[in-house]
């Protein structure tokens, strides 16, 4: 099954499309696929692709990383998702308390991203020190308007788990195969950065992550297919997260639509028409994705999640890679060959 749904990647990867590609499947009872084709690096040497390789997730960390340990926090009874950030981060805006809008904003408000804060902001260019940039973030009178999927919301997650917990992301489990960079293996390049002049390999591609020190609420995290995998089993079958967990994650907020008319729960998007997890998949399947080029879909109700994994930026963003179309082609081709070997 799996050579017909890895179809559309390798010929992307044959057509020159996207330098590499990485396909794998897993069912609930933790049978799992892998298919792999092309080159983890194509500038400025050849270096072939294989399963062993990590990706940089980029805001796939979103819900892997950062949903996952703020509803864990919730859980501990650490957090109350429906009370204000400062909670956290007391001092959120300091110089404005009585007026600033962003000490209103909840930590619910940021997970399903229903907040006036923009998409993103080159938080990278006005300087190099993480700590200062946090502050920047934390005091800045951000410019407001309607709600849209915003980085800056999860970067502010992530400061609120490294305030609860005295202590850098990195510090939280992750699990095999998953990592905060530089990641211990052979690693996948992403672009040619023209602002740090070179092929990223093992250091984040985002920017501002990587000026925030390379691992932030929104960005950060390098993961191996099967690390990847191995997280979308424990959602699965339940071994990963608790009752609770799978709730929010799974439940659609009643009246909150993104921009482009999909459905968004705790930290995920579930399918809505035009999602980049086609259309064949149950209507509770989540799914992210990643700047980079990559995503993972969990259809629940079939009990099969899948991950395509790509360098389609490398060796630069400004290309059109085809991602948009291979994705939920991809995600068809995985529901429609999992239903004839189930026979559904």
């Amino acid at each position: 099954m799996i050579d017909r749904t890895f179809a559309d990647a390798a010929a992307h990867v044959a057509d020159g499309r996207i330098p590499g590609a990485t396909l794998g499947i897993v069912s609930a009872d933790g049978t799992r696929s892998v298919r792999v084709a092309g080159l983890a690096q194509r500038v400025p040497v050849e270096e072939p692709l294989t399963r062993d390789h990590w990706f940089d997730l980029a805001s796939v960390s979103k819900v892997i990383a950062t949903t996952r340990f703020v509803l864990q926090l919730a859980e501990e009874g650490r957090i109350d998702l429906d009370r204000p950030l400062t909670d956290a981060i007391p001092d959120l805006r300091q110089y404005d308390m009585a007026g600033a809008a962003e000490r209103r904003l909840t930590f619910r408000d940021c997970l399903l991203h229903r907040t006036f804060l923009p998409a993103v902001e080159p938080i990278y260019t006005y300087g190099d020190d993480p700590a200062r940039l946090r502050a920047f973030v934390l005091q800045r009178v951000w410019r407001q308007g309607p709600p849209v999927y915003s980085d800056i919301n999860f970067i502010l997650l992530g400061i609120a788990i490294e305030r609860i917990i005295g202590a850098g992301l990195d510090a939280l489990p992750l699990g095999p195969g998953l990592s905060w960079g530089p990641p211990p293996g052979p690693t996948v390049a992403t672009e040619h950065c023209q602002w740090r002049g070179r092929v990223l390999v093992g250091e984040v591609h985002d920017e501002n992550c990587f000026a925030m020190g390379g691992r932030t609420g929104h960005a950060g995290l390098f993961g191996t297919v099967d690390g990847v995998l191995d997280f979308a089993l424990g959602l699965l079958d339940g071994s990963g997260a608790s009752a609770a967990m799978l709730a929010a994650i799974r439940t659609p907020v009643e009246g909150h639509r993104t921009p482009v008319e999909g459905h968004r729960t705790a930290g995920w998007e579930i399918r809505f028409p035009g999602w980049s997890g086609g259309q064949a998949c149950s209507a509770g399947t989540i799914g992210h994705t990643g700047f980079t080029g990559t995503g993972l879909w969990i259809d629940f109700e079939r009990g099969v999640a899948w991950t395509l994994l790509t360098n389609r930026v490398h060796p630069t963003r400004h290309f059109d890679s085809g991602i948009f179309e291979l994705r939920p082609a991809t995600g068809d081709a995985v529901v429609v060959g999992f239903d004839a070997e189930s026979g559904l």
